[in-house]
């Protein structure tokens, strides 16, 4: 069978192109929506805690390119349109019971894909919610009308175009103009005169220097083309209104505007103020509106040490840009993203610059038009893609790299010292400066975490804990890190102490039914038992009518008001008023286990027999006549709650030490009668019989001896066991207890649905939990735990007690959404790669950061931004310790040298390792240019890296591996081999692949596999006799490499940067052949085929991720699991690729598949099979993320694709589910 991949997505895209603030659950709470990739995602604040938490995450399978949102007049929420890559306009609805989108509206307008023609880029909705205007790059703009019918539904018009031929557009917005006609600006910019501008320019430079054109072009009129502006770079403002009664789209107005212009900012109209827009340019911010004066004022600059700069004498009423531009200085300061909130009877603008300062710009006016700006210093944040105020009081920003940031203000900044500029005033240029702060208005509440850009990842185990984590480099500048990623919820731990002995047994009651929280803590120890009191503080009783002298089996609050002690000797039935009932087991038996309810006790004795009791109306326990007897011992017992209607729990589960579990009735009339029986691998430690959701399944689980994690589905009426999932959850026994947790956040930010779960205990803890009707099992990221219960007290009424050794912990699980907790070491520049040798646990990551000053003191300025210079470049070399996430030291690069590859290397002439750094001096990227290229040696010492030589190369080194004891590089086009000398690396071998930059280098025994930056994979074959590298076979495809992994001898898995993964194959024979003696001679007789090798690599799978791949990986990700490709993406993605084993999953999910694009259309109005096959038709890898969206569909519609499969739903959910929990998590 060849080779098929099922794709899952572990990690989503944290990179947000886009963010919307509405209420769009239709009650007065704001609701944040943002665009990851191809995901929408629904985030709801908390105003009490300050806390932003996800609602829900919609993978629309299209490129998202633009958000709105807006409200059609009487309607009480608002809706949000789309801008993708479909080809058409979408329309959505957030559906609060269901937490789901609700496509409203889709409207078909041009061609799919992100095209310059075609309309998605830019997207603008009237304030009043009357009209949308979407525009493409180049040329298109489609205006639809928004209206509702009787019935209050939205209604849509057909497109009205308002297209402008040889036309570019950088920024669209609406303007307020009230309930006038509907008007919207365009920053626009014509080309179409651009080859008689150049003539023209041409005859003009002639006349100046030689007094006369010989051309016959040029006009007088000419000769004063303003500043030689090309009209590529001639930017206008273009105001577009719709005439609600013609339906028509007028070009109203058009003003010449900066060639630096872009982006515009909405200033309210109406009612709310003097309408119009701000239009931002380099230096300068400049308002405009139609038959009102325009205002420009200046953006101030950062204070720089030893700034002089002459006065610049203003001749004009006005500001330009020009009069603030000063390139000696520093680079022109820009806005990057803008807001404006309104007040009553006010409103400001916010506005952050390309150096992430943060200013407050406010108009002075009269309602009709502006008399002054002013603006000011606010506060200095990350640079963000976009910025949202709520009217809480809340402010999201969408941050361009690193973590997505939620602000709470202190203030409005009305009464600080800095310095407000205006429009009308005339100020020097050193004067408009400013000094950046730590905040001041602001204050950072929550965070959203998010790993893009993501440069590289790594698998490793270095916990020693079961499954492996995942090491990752991202970030920018000084906002990078490298993180630890695990699988796992993070915990609140309240309370920790410890205690004289390790208990062996613990359990939380209350006194009576009708408490609220819980009353003793009873921990049982080897020969006695403590209990203590929960209160004001937790104490040890005396008064409790607990038997303290014997070990514990088992405590549990009966009846109305009344305790059970369950011993070894005996059931201990205690009263309200403290008498005790002893009921004691035959002559020479014990007690081996025992299970309870309110109601019902059942206990199973060391003569292989099940008593059970039942707790009377006048609370009096009552033995059962008959006992039970079995045909083995019973190990573990476990009855159920009492389900909601009934009197008593209908099962009883029963484990013996022969590996089965029984499950007997409870009912009057077959108590004890056995109704089905389970094989197991290995003895049942531990049973549980729960009803954790609403759909009336009963839940079986068993925890074994060997460390597996096993739940069934108990059928209510007959007994019968299905639906049967297992997990191993490690090498110890697994221990099951209950508990609770706050449930799952809706969007009024309250938690809601099953918050009943199942701990399991083993070498790590777990819990299991239901949503959505279908059940999961997520570890915690917490110490080995050997009992647990659950714990309530009026400081914590949804907590956790538990011990592991003689430690008491009570923790709280908050939330179960976050399944991947990250610890993260800062680090100074922007990581590019790293590395980690064979014998110790550190990771080596060359930092580098261009066009910034070298900052050799390792000091984080204030303000977060370094000094800038252009063509300088800030490189280093750090030693990490992940595990106590510290930087244990760092090696700074010297003489405008900058770090670009790294490697570990064993060099065998030396037997020893040593770290290999790529670098290059005075590098320019564009054109590729520098003054030298060099591979830096370094020695590992301690914890820190002594340098040892660097060797000069042609070109810069990308790509680094060790082969064979020695070293392969990648220089330029070349691959070549290198020994370690004592001055410097000893070339031994080289041969010219014809390539153009060499990426990616993947070795196994003689064969390397080298990724080119546009030639895709070649491979080649290292022959040690003749000392050659002999290229034998390539892609004949040219593909732009970014990252790659041989998968075995044969094929590879490899990433380009269009976002694309696929899978290569060498064919057989031509491996084989590479493989003989004498190969070489062959190969160099054989000719060029397709501008490469002879022989051509196969195709395999190929899929679209949208995501630039910068990584990838084989590894396992579970304990015991399966193998699988793991990769990463610039965005912040992280995706696990599983083999399918068997023709039958193939088959399956192929099926799945296809149904599945049939009856679950994407809401964005993409096609799911044309998203996957973007670039190159989808190929035998099929989309995790679609088929995980079964369980969320309706239930006519689960039944009738199960019906298609010839199959029932609980199978199906099943098998997606086993794919995800057996590889990865």
């Amino acid at each position: 069978m060849s080779l098929a991949l099922y794709s899952l997505t572990l990690q989503k895209p944290g990179a947000i192109t886009a963010s919307i603030v509405g209420q769009f659950s239709g009650n007065r709470n704001q609701e944040i929506v943002v665009a990851r990739g191809s995901w929408l995602e629904l985030l709801k604040p908390d105003p009490n805690l300050g806390q932003l938490r996800s609602v829900l995450s919609y993978n629309c399978f299209g490129i998202l390119r633009s958000l709105q949102t807006f409200r059609i007049a009487g309607s009480t929420k608002d809706n949000i349109v789309i801008g993708s890559d479909s080809g058409r306009i979408a329309i959505l609805e957030y559906d609060e019971k269901k937490n789901t989108f609700k496509q409203i509206h889709l409207e078909t307008f041009g061609k799919t894909g992100v095209r310059r023609i075609v309309p998605g880029q830019y997207l603008a909705v009237d304030p009043k919610g009357r009209a949308t205007m979407i525009a493409s790059v180049e040329r298109n703009k489609i205006v639809y009308v928004l209206n509702r019918d009787a019935q209050l539904n939205i209604t849509i018009s057909s497109p009205l175009e308002a297209h402008t031929v040889k036309s570019l557009v950088y920024a669209l917005i609406s303007v307020d103009v009230g309930y006038d006609n509907p008007v919207f600006a365009a920053i626009e910019c014509d080309y179409d005169d651009d080859k008689v501008y150049s003539s023209k320019l041409s005859a003009k430079v002639y006349r100046k220097k030689y007094g006369h054109d010989p051309s016959g072009e040029l006009d007088d009129e000419d000769v004063d083309m303003e500043d030689d502006v090309p009209p590529m770079r001639r930017k206008k403002l273009t105001y577009y209104e719709l005439d609600l009664g013609l339906n028509h789209v007028v070009r109203k107005w058009t003003d010449r505007i900066d060639s630096t212009a872009n982006i515009l900012v909405q200033v309210p109209g109406g009612n709310d103020g003097p309408s119009g827009v701000l239009v931002a340019s380099d230096n300068t911010i400049t308002y405009k509106h139609l038959n009102n004066p325009s205002h420009t004022v200046p953006i101030p600059k950062r204070r720089r040490k030893n700034y002089e700069i002459p006065a610049v004498k203003d001749e004009t009423n006005g500001h330009t840009s020009s009069e603030f531009s000063d390139p000696d200085y520093e680079s022109p300061v820009y806005i990057v993203s803008a807001l404006v909130h309104k007040m009553r009877g006010a409103f400001f603008f916010l506005l952050q610059s390309n150096y992430g300062d943060v200013y407050k710009l406010w108009l002075d006016h009269d309602g009709q038009s502006v008399q002054k700006m002013y603006i000011k210093y606010f506060d200095t944040i990350p640079l963000t893609v976009s910025l949202n105020i709520l009217k809480s009081g809340f402010l999201f920003s969408a941050s361009e790299s690193g973590d997505h940031l939620f602000y709470q203000f202190e203030k409005l900044g009305d009464n600080d010292d800095e310095t407000e500029f205006t429009s009308v005033d005339e100020y020097k240029l050193k004067d408009i400066v400013f000094t950046p702060k730590p905040l001041d208005n602001i204050q950072l509440v929550d965070r959203i975490t998010a790993l893009n850009p993501l440069l590289q990842t790594q698998v490793a185990n270095l916990t020693g804990d079961d499954a492996p984590q995942i090491y990752t480099i991202t970030g920018q500048s000084n906002h990078s890190s490298l993180r630890k990623l695990e699988h796992g919820l993070l915990v609140n731990e309240i309370v920790s102490t410890e205690l004289p002995a390790a208990p062996i047994g613990l359990w939380t009651t209350k006194v009576t039914s009708d408490d609220e929280f819980d009353k003793y803590i009873v921990l049982s120890f080897s020969n006695e038992t403590l209990v203590l009191s929960i209160g004001a503080s937790v104490e040890e009783v005396n008064d409790s009518a607990f038997l303290t002298s014997i070990s514990t089996i088992l405590v549990q609050q009966l009846g109305r008001d009344s305790l059970l002690q369950v011993h070894s000797r005996g059931v201990r039935h205690i009263t309200a008023n403290k008498e005790v009932n002893e009921w004691e087991p035959p002559v020479g038996t014990s007690i081996l286990c025992a299970s309870s309810n309110n109601s019902q006790v059942a206990v199973g004795l060391s003569s292989n027999e099940i008593v059970y009791f039942e707790v009377d109306e006048e609370g009096n326990l009552n033995e059962y006549e008959d006992h039970k007897e079995l045909s083995e011992s019973p190990i573990s017992i476990a009855i159920g709650d009492i389900p909601a209607g009934r009197v008593r729990s209908p099962f009883l589960a029963v484990g013996t030490v022969d590996s089965t579990i029984r499950i007997l009735s409870l009912d009057l009339d077959t108590t004890l009668d056995t109704l089905s029986v389970q094989a197991l691998s290995a003895n049942p430690s531990s049973i549980r019989i729960m009803n954790m959701d609403d759909t009336g399944f009963v839940y079986l689980h068993i925890g074994l001896e060997n460390g597996v994690y096993i739940m069934s589905i108990l059928d209510s009426v007959t007994g019968e066991l299905s639906d049967t999932r297992t997990r191993f959850l490690g090498p110890r026994r697994v221990q099951l207890f209950k508990g609770k947790t706050s449930g799952v956040l809706d969007a009024n930010g309250e938690y809601q649905g099953s918050d009943e779960i199942v701990l399991a205990l083993s070498t790590k803890p777990w819990i299991g939990y239901t949503r959505n009707l279908s059940f999961d099992m997520v570890p915690l990221s917490y110490v080995p735990l050997s009992y647990a219960s659950g714990f309530s007290s009026q400081d914590c009424p949804q907590g956790i007690v538990s011990v592991g050794g003689n430690m008491l912990r009570i923790f709280t699980i908050d939330s179960v959404e976050e399944k991947i907790n990250q610890a993260k070491t800062d680090l100074k520049y922007t990581p590019r790669r790293m590395a980690e040798n064979s014998f110790s646990n550190n990771f080596y990551v060359i930092e580098t950061e261009n066009n910034t000053v070298p900052d050799v003191y390792d000091q984080v300025p204030v303000d977060g931004v370094y000094n800038k210079r252009d063509s300088q470049w800030a490189s280093s070399i750090s030693v990490i310790d992940p595990l106590s996430q510290s930087v244990l030291s760092r090696i700074h690069l010297e003489e405008n040298e900058a770090a670009f590859s790294i490697a570990n290397c064993r060099f065998e002439s030396h037997d020893a390792e040593y770290l290999i750094v790529g670098t290059a001096k005075d590098q320019i990227m564009l054109p590729q240019s520098n003054s030298g290229s060099f591979i830096r040696v370094y020695e590992y010492v301690d914890n820190g890296l002594k340098f040892l030589h660097k060797t000069a190369v042609e070109s810069v080194p990308i790509a680094l591996l060790e082969f064979q004891g020695r070293l392969v590089a990648g220089i330029g086009g070349k691959l070549r081999i290198y020994d370690l000398g004592l001055k410097q690396l000893l070339r031994k071998c080289e041969e010219d692949l014809g390539l153009n930059n060499i990426m990616t280098l993947n070795t196994q025994g003689n064969r390397i596999v080298v990724g080119d930056i546009r030639s895709s994979l070649t491979f080649v074959v290292y022959k040690e006799k003749e000392n050659r590298l002999i290229p034998f076979a390539d892609d004949p495809v040219a593909r732009h490499i970014t990252c790659a992994v041989m998968l075995d001898y044969d094929t590879v898995a490899a990433g380009d940067r269009f976002g694309n993964i696929f899978v290569l194959q060498c064919p057989k024979t031509i491996s084989d052949a590479s493989d003989e003696d004498g190969y070489g001679t062959f190969i160099r007789s054989q000719g060029h085929f397709l501008n490469g090798q002879a022989s051509k690599l196969e195709l395999v799978t190929h899929y679209y991720l949208e995501d630039i791949p910068t990584s990838l990986q084989r590894a396992s990700l579970v304990s015991g699991g399966n193998e699988c490709i793991i990769c990463s993406g610039l965005q912040g993605t992280i995706a696990a690729f599983v083999p399918l084993t068997s023709k039958q999953d193939v088959k399956f999910f192929a099926q799945l598949e296809n149904l599945l694009r049939e009856n679950d259309v994407p809401i964005a109005g993409r096609d799911h099979m044309m998203y996957r096959s973007y670039y190159a038709p989808v190929k035998s890898t099929f989309d995790g993320d679609l088929c995980e969206r079964f369980a969320t569909l309706s239930h006519d519609k689960q039944e009738q694709i199960a019906a298609s499969l010839d199959r029932t739903v609980r199978e199906i959910e099943r098998k997606v589910a086993d794919v995800r929990v057996r590889a990865a998590f």
